[in-house]
């Protein structure tokens, strides 16, 4: 698939760019386009967003799981039966079909089963098959656990038509003042799963665009994350860009109390490139009356 990867890269990166407004200096604009460049590499990994096609809630119990409809999870790729997924006392067991060439993080699956470990700290069990093509981890979402496949030859990556983005313009780079919370405090974030998630919110970003000033949550997704994550919505979201809102990063921590949020660098969450994503959903706060005509647009491929 490293070919076909190259491939899909290449025609995703052969796109025309819109033409860039004045004062946008050629080593800004390159930046900015190279960053770009580098999500759509991302995207397109044979395990980037582009490939899932699954998402499985699990049950306690246990439960046979495979491409066959006869299956208690009955999933979108793979051989007719996998094996069985076993959850109880809040582990996950699997136990693979006897025969079968799997693998679980690169060595052969036991065939007694083993115990997978679940997204979060030193990483899901990746329990891959039909040559290492397809594959699946566990992933928890508040209280409940789930199959999260993948499979590199998902229809959403082969058939990823591009993203189309607003022209760089340096007008939205903007230096934004950091206002601390209280140390621990959290921010409530619904999702599209219609559940909500405390998030830790270390403070606001305080900033003007067009003469105008607006304030921002920030949230830090990890203790050891070196930038703030922003999921924000704005009056482009009817239309021009995807109607949950989008993401961004800023570029580092606050230095001095300030620090900068870039909006060319605004992106699609995974949930509007696919069907089997678990995005988080911009809280009240970050709803901007205005519209951020910056970074990507709608995504127009296949969903």
């Amino acid at each position: 698939m490293r070919g076909s990867a190259t491939f899909l890269l290449a025609l995703a990166l052969a796109a025309p760019l819109a033409a860039q407004p004045d004062g946008a200096g050629d080593d800004y604009v390159a930046a900015i386009d190279a960053w770009h460049a580098a999500r759509i590499e991302r995207l397109l990994a044979p395990t980037g967003w582009l490939s899932l096609v699954g998402l499985h809630w699990l049950e306690p119990g246990r439960h046979r799981i495979g491409r066959a409809v006869d299956n208690d999870v009955v999933l979108n790729t793979g051989p007719e039966h996998l094996g069985w997924i076993a959850l109880e006392d809040g582990q996950v067991r699997f136990v693979p079909q006897a025969g079968l060439d799997l693998r679980i993080d690169g060595a052969p699956a036991p065939a007694q089963g083993q115990v997978l470990r679940v997204e979060g700290g030193e990483g899901p069990s990746v329990v891959a098959f039909d040559a290492g093509e397809a594959s699946f981890i566990v992933i928890r979402r508040g209280e409940r656990l789930a199959l999260r496949v993948r499979d590199a030859r998902a229809p959403t990556r082969v058939g990823f038509a591009g993203i189309e983005r607003f022209p760089v313009d340096p007008r939205w780079r903007v230096v934004a003042r950091f206002v601390p919370h209280p140390p621990g405090k959290t921010l409530d974030i619904a999702t599209v799963l219609n559940t909500v998630e405390p998030m830790a919110n270390p403070g606001a970003l305080e900033f003007e665009l067009e003469g105008r000033r607006f304030r921002l949550e920030a949230i830090l997704e990890a203790p050891t994350d070196t930038s703030y994550f922003v999921i924000f919505a704005d009056r482009t979201n009817r239309d021009e860009t995807y109607a949950a809102g989008r993401f961004v990063y800023t570029d580092g921590l606050p230095v001095d109390g300030q620090v900068v949020l870039d909006f060319n660098k605004a992106y699609n969450p995974p949930c509007a490139l696919n069907a089997y994503s678990t995005c988080p959903l911009p809280p009240p706060e970050n709803r901007m009356d205005l519209a951020v005509r910056a970074g990507e647009k709608r995504y127009r491929g296949p969903h």
